[in-house]
């Protein structure tokens, strides 16, 4: 590997490791030899990310912004002119990446669909639209880190199939998207304030709360009932995908199961303390580590039960 080539991948590991507890892609859990990949596509999504949150700036330059992303990341697949522009260590650490490790490139332009829908959408009236948006801007990310951990991580040889007919594909799905809704019930309060609401129309206004309740910071027996509801549904998600955790050696499973318990355990904190997000935001701390790494190492197959 080239000087410039490692340069580039221990910048992508040094940004994603200042956002750690977002996106744990630094977790010394992952195989050595993946980390630099997953910290390559984690760098292009987050400096994406940040294009479409720049709430300042006028929507029109935010998605010109993701436009010529997209547009660098063609370029530096499709011809070899270096990229003389800011943050060009990112297409330079993804291009090896996606050769390396025979990313589909669609998968990246799938996540720069999803952050140009949130410069304009703010809020979602149906499930199924939660859904489409977390299949576009959570989903990719696994389906990513699964082809860079290569068939000799599987428990079985090509593509990997539960005993339930699920692939490693849609466990995975399940799992990211399940991560991405219990993060949105988590900053409901944050992402209020910036004028978004991810919890579908249909679902609060089905169990009658009121937006007034929201601006007055006061989560009303209606608000639970309407976040108990998206709850449930996000641990049936867990629930479904949790047979991709049995689906790979090593250390990844070891991480795949510690963050499949982190976002279990955020449903667990959301509910125990009533959803009143207002009062204190649920989040993972140090304290939690300890319990979730033992769960990690006595962990039960899905075949075997919870």
């Amino acid at each position: 590997m080239s000087s410039g080539l490692e340069a580039a991948y221990a910048a992508c590991e040094q940004l994603a490791r200042s956002h750690y507890e977002n996106f744990p892609v630094a977790s010394y859990l992952l195989p050595s030899r993946m980390r630099p990949h997953v910290a390559a596509i984690y760098a292009f999504a987050r400096i994406a990310d940040d294009m479409a949150d720049e709430g300042t700036r006028p929507a029109a330059e935010r998605l010109a912004d993701l436009d010529h992303w997209g547009a660098r990341l063609d370029a530096a697949l499709d011809d070899d002119v270096p990229d003389q522009e800011p943050n060009s260590f990112v297409f330079v650490a993804v291009r090896h990446s996606i050769q390396t490790c025979r990313l589909p490139r669609e998968l990246f332009h799938d996540l720069l669909s999803a952050f140009r829908q949130d410069v304009t959408v703010k809020r979602y009236a149906t499930w199924d639209s939660l859904l489409d948006y977390c299949r576009r801007s959570a989903n990719p990310v696994g389906r990513l880190v699964l082809r860079v951990a290569g068939d000799a991580s599987f428990a079985g040889p090509g593509s990997w199939i539960s005993p339930s007919g699920l692939t490693a594909d849609a466990a995975s799905d399940a799992v990211c998207t399940a991560l991405q809704l219990a993060n949105f019930w988590q900053d409901l309060e944050i992402d209020w304030m910036k004028g978004r609401l991810y919890l579908p129309e249909s679902i609060w206004r089905s169990a009658g709360a009121r937006e007034t309740n929201l601006d007055a910071r006061r989560l009303s027996p209606e608000w639970r009932a309407a976040l108990r509801d998206v709850t449930r549904r996000t641990r049936e998600l867990f629930a479904e995908g949790r047979i991709v955790c049995d689906a790979v050696r090593g250390r990844l499973r070891y991480e795949l199961r510690a963050t499949w318990l982190g976002g279990t355990r955020i449903l667990d904190k959301l509910e125990a303390a009533d959803f009143d997000m207002f009062g204190s935001r649920p989040k993972l701390t140090k304290a939690d580590v300890p319990s979730i790494l033992w769960q990690s190492l006595m962990w039960k197959r899905a075949s075997d039960g919870v």
